[in-house]
C-alpha cells in the first residue's frame, strides 16, 4: 500500500505543484461579494415566487429554473478561478 502511495505521489506531485499557487486578497474579496450578491438575488427571487407567484405546478418549475441558473452562475465563477484550460479547443 505504501509503495502504491509513493508511486502515485511521484507521478502526480510534479504536475500538481508545477505552478506556484497564489491567491490575491482582492480576488478573494470580490468572489465573496459576488457570492453574497448571488445569494441575495436568489433569495429575493424565491421570496417573490413564494409570495406573489403563479399557482403551484408553475411555481415549482420557476423555483427549479432559479436554482439551475444560480448553479450555472456559481460554476462559471468557480471555473474562472481555475484559469485558462490546458488545451485550447480552437
Amino acid at each position: 500500500m505504501k509503495a502504491l502511495l509513493a508511486m502515485c505521489l511521484a507521478t502526480f506531485a510534479p504536475l500538481a505543484f508545477a505552478a506556484p499557487m497564489t491567491i490575491s486578497l482582492q480576488g478573494l474579496v470580490s468572489a465573496v461579494i459576488y457570492l453574497l450578491v448571488l445569494a441575495a438575488v436568489v433569495w429575493l427571487l424565491l421570496f417573490i415566487v413564494g409570495k406573489v407567484g403563479p399557482p403551484e405546478p408553475f411555481a415549482k418549475v420557476i423555483t427549479a429554473i432559479i436554482y439551475v441558473v444560480a448553479a450555472l452562475i456559481l460554476i462559471a465563477m468557480l471555473l474562472d478561478f481555475a484559469g485558462s484550460p490546458v488545451v485550447n479547443l480552437r
